[in-house]
């Protein structure tokens, strides 16, 4: 780029060289005829020097250099007819047959805000649509762009105006465009849809389409930034209201569940309660149930020995007295069981009647 920017700086450099040969010579045929000499050599010296200026002029505008970050749409001066558009770098073209026009190829953005100072409109220049009912809401919208350089040529067909000698692409298409597209797609959501989480494909829904139709035109849409959107202040209360209450609706849900589980504890605790007690009780039932058993099997037993052997329970008096007693007195008049005849001839080689086990009851 140096060496292009260098060469069109040399060719005009010798343009204004043979320009000042042309005063020079000018100034010579001047000194000359008044000193009433020849003029032939001051004329001589400025032909020299026009023809030096309108070569070499000639030559720097058919130098043009391209940045890196343009493109350059070529046309035919008296046909009219687009030639291929040059890239970066040093091109010719044939100055008078052919004008050339640059176009910047890095990226853009085109802004329409509320905002007075900001967006390339002055004022309030936000995007002011109708939603789907009937609610006004306006946009902040910020669209980050570039200019395709193998369809320069269709964006300079279009969108340059030879009145105004410019390209008018950012005011007659991009900012229309994208207004009534952004207008078409908002009428498609309510206004609390876009309050709410629809918010991001809104802006989906805008940058797909608007990507669509800026390609037609040789603009690629690289981004689309929904950075403000503003209702109606009546709009932004009922919102607010809403939302407190649905706030306020939660909370008391959370606090009924709350209520809810505690006294699901509370019935969980006295279920277990009641549990433990009929189980006790169940216990103690069954306790006295084979206790009663046992003693009742026990005096079955001893009823069936008394049976068989009727001084057992002469024997068992006897063997239950203390080892001091040594004499026993007894009424003679008194209906006792002891048999005194059968007592004194007890001995002690006497042995009581073995006792059958009885059988364990199963436990529960």
């Amino acid at each position: 780029m140096g060496a292009s920017a260098g060469i069109s700086a040399f060719l005009s450099g010798i343009s204004l060289l043979g320009f000042l040969i042309v005063i020079l010579g000018v100034v010579v045929v001047v000194i000359s005829m008044a000193r009433g000499g020849s003029a032939r050599g001051g004329i001589a010296l400025s032909s020299v020097g026009l023809i030096l200026f309108v070569i070499f002029n000639l030559f720097s505008q058919g130098v043009i250099v391209v940045q890196p970050t343009e493109t350059a749409v070529v046309f035919q001066t008296i046909s009219g007819e687009l030639l291929e558009p040059r890239q970066p770098g040093t091109s010719i073209i044939i100055p008078i047959l052919q004008e050339a026009v640059i176009y910047p190829t890095n990226r853009q953005e085109y802004t329409m805000s509320g905002l007075v100072d900001e967006g390339q409109v002055e004022g309030n220049d936000a995007v002011r649509s109708r939603t789907k009912d009937g609610q006004e809401v306006s946009m902040d919208i910020t669209m980050l762009y570039y200019i395709d350089s193998q369809q320069v040529n269709t964006l300079h067909r279009n969108w340059y105006s030879v009145a105004e000698g410019r390209p008018t692409y950012e005011a007659n298409f991009i900012r229309p465009t994208s207004r009534g597209v952004i207008r078409d797609i908002t009428a498609r959501y309510t206004a609390t849809e876009i309050y709410g989480e629809d918010r991001a494909e809104l802006r989906d829904a805008m940058q797909s389409a608007l990507e669509e139709r800026f390609l037609m035109e040789g603009i690629v849409l690289t981004d689309l930034l929904l950075r403000d959107v503003t209702f109606s202040e009546q709009f932004t209360q009922a919102i607010e209201q809403a939302r407190v209450a649905e706030q306020d609706a939660l909370r008391e849900e959370i606090r009924v569940r709350q209520t809810q589980q505690e006294a699901e504890r509370v019935r969980v605790a006295a279920q277990g309660q009641r549990d433990a007690t009929i189980t006790e009780a169940q216990g103690e039932a069954e306790a006295i149930v084979l206790r009663a058993q046992a003693e009742a099997e026990a005096l079955r037993l001893v009823s069936e020995q008394i049976a068989a052997n009727p001084s057992l329970i002469q024997y068992l008096y006897v063997q239950n007295l203390s080892d001091n007693v040594s004499i026993s007195l007894v009424p003679t008049n008194s209906p006792f069981l002891f048999d005194f005849d059968s007592l004194a001839q007890a001995n002690a080689s006497f042995t009581a009647p073995s006792v059958p086990q009885a059988e364990a009851t199963p436990s529960n």
